[in-house]
């Protein structure tokens, strides 16, 4: 290759380069925190949602609620949905790609044409006359020349696109994982609630059957009785209210792992998984992690890529074209030197007026991308903010439950007291029985709180972005 040619490929690739229509990316400004108020240590770090989290729910230390995450990877129809979407999209970047090479076609084909002469009547035919049968056989090779990058800016755009349906579809996953622990965790607080109430229920019929017995023997009146029964009523109506609670919260499990409900029972394990602890000294890195905010700033990409795409079309373009090949009339010399043909040459095109659609189109994309900048604010906001509500509801939560554990504990000793003197006559069946009215309120005070707590941890992991593995100390 001779001094000048190579000079010249050089040149155009650096001229091609650097015309390159429409805005470059930059990532918007966005208000964001030195540090969550309600954590001390946590700081703000840069996006990068690709680091990794790691199998968050398995801080859980529940082998069964593993195996359930490993079905809905594999199986839940909504995940399938997105992944679908992002091949789609992917595919769509690739062939926005080659839209950037040489296109090379290869036509052959045989065709017969005609002349009819005379009129059709229904005793006469039309003649045809003049048939010509031609043999053609030809290499068509064509390239746009992306001077102004409306090529280079469609890929980008394209790209950018997959990766925010890329990001979606982690977003996708980790919300319907996060939907499948906080159902299974409120499902086994809701078989520890329905442990303590089939005992409570227990309890108040041996109550009912010691009024009874008093009631016969005159100790205690009539509306002792009617006051245990109630009792022990409103306890079992409590206990069947719980079997339709648990029912939603097994068939929402069975439909997000691609299950048919009627096919998918979970026996009761006689443990809550327990509660991660959340290391106050963690960074936050919310914006490297949350797929959401990662997928909004791809569209942020796109948008400003499409702009370059829209201005392009003020620019004429440039199409380098070649054909070459063999025509004959007879299958015999077909493919000859004398019967063969070529053609080469550029094609300049430009659009020199369409009553203002280039111009409108370049506003549409501006707008679009103002937009999607105004969006991906909104989303590192509420992201946040989630981030913020968590924190404070977790660290709350857990000074509530000190204090709700020793009132637990000090009902439990009041009634076993109360319960002791009513035996023996010392107090009033209704003393009794708001003592155990009280213990009970409790205990399942107790429980709701450790569920909130659960779910809560849940959500702040969630928000996160996945858990907060790998991440720098």
């Amino acid at each position: 290759m001779s001094r000048f040619a190579k000079a010249s490929i050089v040149g155009l690739s650096v001229f091609l380069s650097a015309c390159m229509v429409g805005p470059d990316y930059h990532r918007p400004d966005t208000v964001v925190p030195a540090q969550f108020k309600h954590v001390e240590g946590w700081s703000q770090a840069a996006p990068a949602d690709e680091a990794p989290k790691g199998e968050w729910w398995k801080r859980y230390g529940d082998e069964e609620l593993n195996q359930l995450i490993e079905r809905l990877n594999n199986s839940n129809q909504t995940v399938a949905q997105y992944e679908a979407q992002y091949r789609q999209a992917f595919a769509l970047a690739q062939s926005a790609r080659g839209a950037l090479w040489p296109q090379l076609n290869l036509t052959a084909g045989k065709t017969r044409a005609g002349q009819g002469t005379g009129s059709s009547t229904s005793s006469q035919t039309v003649q045809v006359t003049g048939i010509r049968t031609t043999y053609n056989a030809a290499l068509n090779a064509s390239w746009e020349v992306d001077i102004w990058g409306r090529l280079r800016r469609t890929l980008e755009a394209n790209t950018a696109n997959a990766d925010a349906s890329l990001a979606t579809l982690a977003a996708m996953r980790l919300s319907m994982q996060s939907e499948l622990v906080q159902n299974y965790l409120q499902l086994r607080v809701m078989d520890q609630q329905k442990r303590l109430l089939t005992e409570t229920v227990d309890t108040y019929k041996r109550v009912m059957q010691m009024t009874e017995s008093q009631h016969k023997r005159g100790i205690v009146s009539g509306a002792d009785v009617a006051a245990a029964q109630t009792q022990l009523k409103s306890a079992e109506a409590d206990l069947v209210d719980l079997v339709w609670q648990r029912a939603q919260l097994e068939n929402a499990i069975a439909v997000l792992i691609g299950e048919v409900p009627a096919n998918f029972s979970l026996a009761d394990s006689g443990k809550v998984p327990l509660l991660p602890g959340i290391p106050a000294s963690v960074p936050s890195q919310l914006l490297e992690r949350r797929p959401d905010v990662a997928a909004a700033e791809r569209s942020v990409i796109s948008a400003n890529a499409s702009i370059g795409v829209a201005k392009s079309a003020y620019y004429p373009s440039l199409t380098l074209s070649a054909t070459g090949g063999y025509r004959s009339s007879t299958f015999s010399d077909w493919l000859t030197l004398p019967n063969r043909y070529w053609s080469i040459g550029p094609q300049f095109a430009m659009n020199l007026f369409n009553a203002g659609q280039n111009k409108y189109a370049v506003v549409q994309a501006e707008a679009s991308y103002d937009a999607s900048v105004a969006g991906y604010r909104q989303i590192v906001l509420d992201a946040f903010r989630e981030v913020e509500d968590y924190l404070v509801t977790l660290h709350t939560l857990g000074e509530e439950s000190v204090l709700r554990e020793q009132a637990t504990q000090a009902a439990r000793q009041s009634l076993k007291q109360y319960t002791n003197q009513y035996r023996v006559g010392l107090i009033s069946f209704l003393e009794m029985v708001t003592a155990q009215t009280t213990a009970l309120n409790n205990e399942r005070t107790l429980l709701t709180l450790q569920q909130s707590r659960l779910i809560s941890s849940v959500q702040l992991i969630s928000a996160l972005g996945g858990g907060w593995e790998g991440l720098p100390q």
